[in-house]
């Protein structure tokens, strides 16, 4: 498939994607029950999309394009609605979180559709074991050139968005002492991990056509970068996050990349260049790791600080951005979250302390995922 050409879209624009856990309501495993809650789903008037993934057990939903992240939580309120009626029906549950916490790879099905044979046929038993559950964002750009601009710039904040969104400490019943253990599963594709760095769309191309001379892909989606075009919307996509346990922070993470984006376009605070990925993959894994407690290195200055700190920093800077982005409440929310010292694996830590069953646990993840509260 040759690469399309790259398309225009309002800039600062977003749309999101989540993949979300199916659960039965007995003993909260994950169920093969994604084809049936796909059939008794109402879609007349929804605006956005649902469709299943690589496994039963899973399904992504997204927004159509958003101006502001506002417009994007009602979205995810309107679908999250029609998913829990007839998850209703057919005693299911739905819930954020990366991973999984105790099911087993082994025993998922692959969704029957001509993609997800073929990269089983590829890929072998990774596709099973690629059950985790992300989101993904989208933000527009004008043109191709400012979005290899931005990809790029946005490479040294990847840590920010993992850490904030870290939820998937448990895989196969154990604690595996990650904070986002689903970022492992993802390493495991040899087209993983970050883009070229390519400033402009003609060396890009250029990039894409040796690498399809190869045969070792036919597509940008067999590219599974941290950060990708995606020249068929005019985008870039985020893709570090875990699914977030509440629809509220995953409208928050929207607004806090799109006023990242609009404080690196408009301010251009710096250069982004090929020597900031020499840190790129320790920050990476302190964040995956340690999360919020864990340490970055700016790639610029060698200076190595607390994550945390580095986050309470930025959203600081982005504020003007923020409000101009109508971001404002979500960056202050955020904000709030990331000074109250505990992360969403931590929550799930203490769960499990208390409730001594992971069963509980994924129960709890489901009510928070139908409660109404505005809480992160």
């Amino acid at each position: 498939m040759p690469l399309p050409p790259f398309a225009h879209s309002d800039a600062f624009t977003i749309g999101v994607e989540l993949e979300l856990q199916v659960v039965g309501t007995y003993e909260y495993d994950l169920a093969n029950g994604a084809t049936d809650l796909l059939r008794e789903v109402n879609i007349k008037g929804l605006v956005g999309e649902i469709k299943p993934e690589i496994t039963g057990g899973m399904i992504e939903l997204s927004t159509g394009v958003c101006g502001d992240c506002i417009v994007a939580l009602d979205q995810l309120t309107d679908i999250r609605g029609r998913l829990l009626a007839a998850a209703a029906k057919l005693d299911l549950g739905l819930c954020g979180g990366g991973t999984h916490p105790f099911q087993h790879w082994h025993e998922r099905r692959i969704v029957n559709a001509p993609r997800f044979r073929q990269l089983t046929d590829l890929y072998g038993y990774l596709m099973k074991q690629f059950t985790v559950f992300g989101q993904h964002v989208h933000i527009g750009c004008p043109d191709a050139d400012s979005a290899l601009r931005l990809l790029h710039s946005l490479g040294r904040y990847i840590p920010h968005f993992i850490a904030l969104s870290a939820c998937s400490p448990y895989v196969q019943g154990a604690d595996t002492g990650f904070q986002s253990a689903r970022l492992n599963s993802v390493f495991a594709f040899p087209l993983s991990g970050r883009a070229p760095f390519v400033l402009t769309w003609r060396e890009f191309e250029a990039y894409f056509e040796k690498m399809a001379r190869t045969g070792v892909v036919a597509g940008m989606k067999d590219f599974y970068w941290d950060i990708r075009p995606k020249p068929e919307f005019g985008t870039i996509e985020l893709r570090v996050m875990d699914t977030p346990l509440t629809i509220h922070k995953a409208a928050a993470l929207a607004g806090y990349l799109q006023a990242l984006a609009r404080y690196i376009t408009i301010e251009k605070p710096f250069e982004p260049r090929e020597d900031d990925y020499l840190v790129y993959t320790f920050n990476r894994f302190q964040a995956s790791r340690f999360g919020l407690h864990g340490m970055i290195v700016d790639p610029q200055t060698g200076e190595q600080r607390p994550l945390r700190d580095d986050l309470i920093a930025t959203l600081a800077r982005v504020e003007p951005h923020a409000t101009d982005a109508r971001a404002d409440a979500a960056c202050a929310a955020l904000m709030r979250f990331v000074t109250a010292g505990e992360s969403d694996a931590d929550w799930l830590r203490a769960q499990f302390a208390r409730e001594k069953a992971l069963a509980e646990v994924v129960r709890l993840q489901c009510e928070r995922w139908e409660s109404a509260d505005t809480a992160l």
